[in-house]
């Protein structure tokens, strides 16, 4: 009985513990309910009081639609002396955009009303266009062209509406066609113009030709022809006409929008498919400023467009350019290559180069490439300047300043230094020689001066450690060729100039490393440059060693509606790529032997009547395919010249190439000296403008 009692006594005593834990534990629970839903009714009462504008905001945001506007002004491009070269003109424009509720029915009437009032080419009319327009006449035929079996299928969802609208199409014949005129083929394309894109964006309808009356009518019907309304949009005015126009470059059409080639570039950049972008050189090269930003419009619940920020052009750009010395160039090189073309053996002479840079800045002051054609019975010139970034030329003796220091550099010859001119014979090779044999003994500024070959080929066997005998074989280091090219690049000949245009290519680089090629190396006959490194080249001489990347910017100025050319943001910082490495006094030596090019030597009367000129010329040999067959058939002579003024404190610069200016085994040995001419014309036309 005992023993029972006190059983029950624990079992009493247990319960009574269970239950005290449970009641502390709905006792916290409570709690712990009562903190979570204060938590709960604090973060409520945040929500829809303290809090309320941000998150109507953000509900507004993520159920209103925003839309950016199609068209904007781009920037205008300005001269160094703020000539206006390129604008945006005002084009008139008839666009169509949806308004709310609107049917097909009713599309329809409008594109035939349109097609009554309005002169709209349809000659873009596509088939495919037209079957559409007929199915959207048409939509109970076109539902019996459908088969009880395939629509069995798309309710079992093995067929797709896009399925069945493709058979419609491709079920409607042309007999069906036949009966639209056109009339009803202007309708069919004007139509397609509306419905062509997203709902809620504007679509052009018209915006070449458009007339006064056109404009008007639409302009004062508005609300007759629902949904269409007219605007002036913008397109680019070139104030010079096709002078500069291959370097300026192209904006694309509204048609064109971004061409598949730049899609992944430009969709990157967040643009859409039917924005107009620069498409070549330096439209393409600064898009990023001249681009206008658009406005932004919220879509109502009518479907019409409520103003939220105001678009504005794009930026303006000063160029380096000054037009009127562009003009000049371009205009002496056509006279004087119609002239040369008269002239015997230039059969294959049809183009020519001239680059005029500030040595100190490496701006770019005329930039000029002309092709002459015979076309129709008379010649015709094509602009080539965009081309003087990617042909590669043979620059021959015109490169010898930087071969000369390759020997100052390497030891092969110091200030003074004199050798024989005499011909190199390297056994089973033709003998290689300057263009006149018995020159005499020369120092480094007579080999300048009178271009000896000979002097560079003695040079180049120094510094390739080979030694010579006549008519023995000659062995080099072909290391010889990595320093040669070396020093060269620290002028720019083999090294991109980092001109602001796209697609600039740095030459050719000659495989072989056998004796003679790096002979040939050292007269310029080997590798081959671009026009534009020729200019850097003959920058980094005159102005001491300091290679500046040539450019066309000149300032970036602040966005404007206005017609004044807005504020002043930032100008153009000169780029030193780098700087030769070598001893000023080499430097000097070598631009002491350009000015006695120009004042004694070969180079004389090539800059005219310009005073204390200096510079080098250059000939070289070339070979070309003359009848299209992918085979070198000719070999051609062609001339270089690069040089500057006043030699000791230079403010200009100027390279010129002559390609193929005669060829060998022509009907006469008659060489036309064409480039002499244009280098001192163009060299006068300078001093005069800017003595």
């Amino acid at each position: 009985m005992r023993k029972r009692k006190i059983v029950n006594y624990k079992y009493n005593v247990r319960r009574r513990r269970i239950k005290d834990i449970i009641n502390i534990r709905f006792n916290m629970m409570i709690v712990f309910v009562i903190i979570v839903f204060s938590f709960l009714s604090t973060s409520l009462i945040a929500l829809q009081v303290g809090n309320k504008e941000t998150y109507q905001k953000k509900l507004i945001e993520a159920t209103e639609k925003i839309v950016e506007s199609t068209s904007v002004p781009r920037g205008r491009i300005y001269d160094r002396n703020y000539n206006l070269l390129v604008d945006n003109v005002g084009k008139k424009t008839i666009y169509y955009k949806k308004t709310k509720g609107i049917t097909t029915k009713r599309e329809i009437e409008l594109a035939y009303e349109m097609a009554n009032v309005l002169d709209v080419p349809f000659d873009k009319l596509y088939k495919i266009n037209l079957k559409e327009f007929w199915l959207a006449n048409n939509a109970k035929l076109g539902k019996e062209k459908i088969a009880a079996e395939e629509y069995k299928q798309y309710n079992e969802r093995k067929l797709s509406l896009d399925d069945l609208e493709k058979l419609k199409l491709e079920r409607i014949t042309d007999e069906e066609l036949s009966v639209y005129n056109d009339l009803d083929k202007e309708a069919a394309y004007i139509y397609y113009l509306m419905n062509k894109g997203y709902y809620y964006d504007e679509k052009v309808i018209k915006d070449e030709n458009v007339t006064d009356k056109e404009y008007a009518l639409i302009s004062e019907n508005t609300a007759l022809y629902e949904g269409f309304n007219t605007k002036l949009d913008w397109e680019r005015k070139y104030l010079y006409g096709d002078v500069l126009r291959g370097v300026i470059g192209t904006v694309s059409n509204h048609d064109q929008g971004i061409p598949y080639e730049l899609k992944s570039h430009y969709l990157e950049k967040g643009y859409a498919l039917n924005d107009r972008v620069g498409l070549s050189n330096l439209e393409y090269q600064y898009e990023h400023l001249l681009k206008g930003t658009k406005s932004i419009y919220k879509i109502n619940s009518d479907n019409s467009l409520e103003l939220l920020k105001a678009g504005y052009r794009g930026k303006d750009i000063v160029l380096t350019i000054d037009i009127n010395l562009q003009i000049e160039v371009e205009r002496i090189l056509e006279e004087l290559i119609l002239k040369a073309k008269k002239e015997p053996n230039t059969e294959y002479f049809d183009k020519a180069f001239v680059i005029i840079s500030d040595p100190k800045t490496g701006g770019i002051l005329a930039y000029a490439g002309k092709q002459i054609v015979f076309k129709d019975g008379g010649h015709v010139f094509y602009d080539y300047a965009p081309y003087l970034s990617t042909t590669t030329i043979t620059p021959g003796s015109v490169v010898k300043g930087a071969s000369m220091a390759v020997g100052y550099k390497t030891g092969a010859i110091s200030i003074g230094t004199r050798m024989l001119d005499e011909c190199i014979k390297i056994k089973n090779t033709p003998e290689k020689c300057s263009w006149r044999s018995g020159l005499g003994t020369l120092d480094d500024i007579a080999a300048l001066k009178l271009s000896s070959n000979s002097y560079q080929f003695k040079i180049a066997m120094k510094v390739g450690k080979g030694a010579y005998r006549y008519n023995a074989p000659l062995t080099i280091d072909p290391k010889a060729f990595d320093t040669y090219r070396n020093i060269f690049a620290e002028f720019g000949l083999g090294a991109k100039t980092e001109i602001d245009l796209p697609n600039e290519i740095s030459g050719y680089k000659g495989n072989s490393t056998v004796s003679g090629h790096l002979l040939d190396f050292s007269i310029g006959q080997y590798d081959t440059y671009t026009p534009l490194q020729l200019s850097q080249y003959i920058n980094t001489i005159a102005n001491g060693g300091k290679r500046m990347a040539l450019h066309f910017l000149k300032e970036i100025r602040a966005e404007t509606m206005t017609e004044e050319i807005g504020k002043l943001e930032s100008t153009y910082e000169p780029k030193v790529l780098n700087t030769v490495n070598l001893d000023p006094k080499y430097m000097d030596r070598i631009r002491l032997g350009f000015r006695e090019v120009v004042r004694t030597g070969l180079g004389y009367g090539y800059m005219g009547n310009v005073p204390n000129g200096a510079g080098k010329t250059g000939t070289s040999q070339s070979f070309i395919d003359t009848d299209g067959d992918g085979k070198i058939d000719k070999e051609t002579l062609s001339n270089t010249f690069a040089g500057y003024f006043p030699a000791d404190d230079p403010i200009m610069s100027i390279a010129v190439v002559t390609p193929d200016v005669s060829h060998i085994y022509g009907r006469s040995t008659y060489k036309t000296n064409i480039i002499k001419t244009i280098t001192a014309e163009i060299s006068k036309k300078f001093f005069d403008i800017y003595k």
